[in-house]
């Protein structure tokens, strides 16, 4: 006699062609874009260089190497100040959500510096850590930190309070409580906020290379920016957009993976 399903068989089976069609309409819209693009910019009625521009230029500057070193100066920023945000923001996010004192003394600061964009931190950064790398990563793990930790708090005080209430029925302590319902339960939140503080990070890229910056995209956008060099600035954005969606896609997968236990539509 076979075994009953439990329905999550189905779903899995299922999933592999979803994935794909997924693709395909992807891959369909960038197509669509680019014609629609191509279409706008070849009469000249959109002062924006076409498509064949572009694809010259970035060919010009993965030939010199230029592209590379600008992706490569870029990328360690972006996961220096993401990856350093996030890891404080996880516990930081738990503290706040299961202390209600350390919610009270955190979260004014909290929202204070939420209200401020990234770009108005830079002259106290730089007066206070100089020209370097420092206060360029610095400024990529406030916007990465302050999406994170909302998200984590938020995860925190929406567990469903029936499951504390069992839990404590059952004996169990608040350390149980804490890491085998809390946790658990506040990783979808945890994930999405990661997902958002990667996007934080990579939105402030270009500001933080306002600071005195020698290499990278964002950098290498305000200097097109001097000499009116479309094709430059397009290339520097697409690679931009390109890193980051290739990111969000790790960051996604790896959601899906951890909440494999949630019904999704």
């Amino acid at each position: 006699m076979s075994a009953p399903s439990n329905g999550s068989g189905s779903r899995n089976a299922g999933r592999p062609a979803a994935d794909f069609g997924g693709i395909a309409l992807n891959l369909a819209g960038i197509v669509v874009g680019v014609a629609l693009w191509w279409v706008l910019t070849a009469g000249g009625a959109v002062g924006l260089p076409p498509p064949p521009d572009v694809a010259r230029k970035f060919v010009e500057l993965v030939g010199n190497g230029q592209l590379a070193t600008d992706i490569m100066s870029s990328l360690a920023r972006v996961l220096a100040g993401f990856l350093l945000g996030v890891t404080l923001a996880v516990p930081v996010g738990f503290v706040m959500g299961w202390y209600k004192v350390a919610r009270s003394l955190i979260e004014p600061y909290l929202q204070f510096f939420r209200m401020i964009p990234p770009l108005a931190i830079i002259p106290l950064a730089i007066v206070t850590m100089g020209i370097d790398e420092t206060p360029k990563i610095f400024v990529i793990f406030l916007a990465s930190f302050l999406a994170a930790v909302v998200a984590t708090y938020q995860g925190v005080i929406s567990v469903d309070r029936t499951l504390i209430n069992a839990a404590r029925v059952l004996g169990a302590g608040d350390l149980v409580i804490f890491l085998r319902v809390v946790v658990p339960a506040s990783v979808p939140f945890i994930l999405v906020g990661v997902r958002i503080g990667l996007g934080s990070a990579w939105a402030t890229l270009v500001a933080a290379e306002l600071i005195a910056a020698q290499t990278g995209l964002g950098f290498r956008m305000q200097q097109a920016q001097l000499y009116y060099d479309l094709p430059t600035i397009f290339v520097s954005l697409i690679t931009i957009g390109t890193l980051g969606l290739a990111m969000d896609r790790v960051l996604l997968a790896v959601e899906r993976r951890l909440t494999d236990w949630q019904e999704r539509v």
